[in-house]
Order: structure tokens, then sequence, then C-alpha cells
């Protein structure tokens, strides 16, 4: 097995080698769609009613379908997934939160699969490496943000207890939705100029939802979030033990 070709993260100058600041960029999308579906994974048998075990289930496919192009394109995707240590991931904080009850994992979708659906439609009319990815996966992102913006809906405008979760379940992911539009100099898109768009969207679905937008830092110095600094929150490591222990156990096994 080859050995990893890990980019660093780029400078805040944006001073490195363009190639290596490109895929820095393309390397910390990747991670977010790899983890994203790891933790989705999870509820793979687990999920409250059956038809929303196969929709989990089948957004997390969709993820790692994605991860692993955005892997290909810097590196051995194998290698990249299963090789490296935790401080060599970066991926944003936010989708490595555990999935906690389903409204939490819904509001973790939420806020996601919205900057998604923004991000890639910006990358496929952008042109450049991502382009032809973004064009693909843009429409399954939009059936992550409908899948996710329905379930927003039932549960803020469903009963008491369902009402009470969600909210909880936004206010307390909140804090990580900042660095979600921090820059990442490789891509030909600004995605400070996607925190407004996203904002909005949020607020009207959860305006609709009879929920209240938290009114907490998203993207101050108290704010959560420097994962794509390779910081990461401490669950991160038990979910990497998990999803790369066969791999490490049986190294160049093969089905």
């Amino acid at each position: 097995m080859s050995t990893p070709s890990v980019p660093s993260a780029p400078p805040a100058t944006g001073a490195a080698d363009p190639d290596d600041t490109v895929a820095a960029a393309v390397l910390a999308l990747g991670d977010d769609a790899l983890v994203l579906a790891q933790r989705l994974g999870e509820w793979a048998g687990n999920a409250p009613v059956l038809e929303e075990d196969v929709a989990l289930t089948n957004i997390a496919l969709d993820l790692l379908g994605q991860a692993r192009t955005l892997l290909s394109m810097v590196g051995d995707e194998d290698a990249l997934a299963f090789g490296r240590e935790e401080h060599q991931f970066r991926n944003v904080q936010l989708v490595e939160q555990p999935n906690g009850d389903f409204a939490r994992t819904i509001a973790r979708q939420l806020y996601v699969a919205v900057y998604q659906e923004l991000l890639y439609t910006a990358l496929a009319g952008a042109g450049g490496p991502t382009a032809a990815l973004a064009a693909k996966a843009v429409h399954e992102v939009a059936y992550h943000r409908d899948h996710a913006e329905q379930w927003t809906l039932r549960l803020g405008d469903g009963t008491e207890e369902s009402h009470r979760r969600m909210q909880s379940a936004l206010d307390g992911l909140w804090r990580y939705t900042g660095e979600l539009f921090q820059p990442l100099d490789g891509l030909p898109v600004d995605l400070s100029a996607l925190h407004e768009p996203w904002a909005r969207r949020i607020a009207d679905i959860v305006g609709r939802a009879t929920l209240t937008v938290p009114q907490g830092p998203d993207h101050t110095p108290w704010a959560a979030g420097a994962g794509r600094q390779g910081v990461h929150t401490e669950s991160f490591g038990r979910l990497l033990a998990e999803m790369q222990y066969l791999h490490r156990a049986h190294p160049g096994a093969s089905w």
C-alpha cells in the first residue's frame, strides 16, 4: 500500500504553493463527507423506523461516494481514510459531532446539507478541479437538505416533546456552524460569502418549524471550530478507531 500524501492545511496567508493549497482544500471537503458518512452509518439498524434506516443509510452512501472522489483527487483514498492519525484530518468539527437523539442528527444534517447545497452549486459554476464532482453532488445534497428540512418541520411543529428536543439540538450545535465558512484558499469560491444565504435559508426553515434560530456566537472567538487545523473533539478519536480498526488490524487484506 502506498504511503498517503497528506497536504498540510492552507495557511491563512495563502502563501503556500498553489497546487498544495488546492489539494488541501479538496482534502478538507473529502474529510467532511467521509466523517459525516461514518456518523450517519451508525444509524444503520438503529433508526426510529425502517424508512429512516434506509434514508439515512442512502445519504451516508451518497456522502461516501463524494468522499471517495475527493480523496482520490489528492492521493490513495484507502490510505487517506484509514491510514491517517486524528490530527491529520481536516474536517470541520460539526460533522464529527455524535448523533445523539434523532433530533440532534437532523439538526446537524440541516446545518450541513444547506451549506453543501450552496457550496456545490457555487463550485459547479466556478470551474476548476471540483466542478464535475460538484455538478453531480448538488443533486444529492439537495435531497439531503429536503430530508432534513421536512424532519425539522415535523419535529418542530409536532408534539411539545419533539419541539423541545429539536430546539435543544439546534441550540447545541449552533456554535460549530461558523467553521463551515472559514476560508479554504484552494477553492474558487469565497466560503464566507455563503454565510448570509445559509443563515437566511436556515432562518426560513426554522421559522416555519415554529422554532427559534439560536442566538449564540457561531463564528466569533467564543465559538467552536478548529477542525480545519487538525484539532478535533473528544468523540472523534472513538469514531476513527471504529472506522479504521479492520484496515489497521489486517493491513493489505482484501475480500
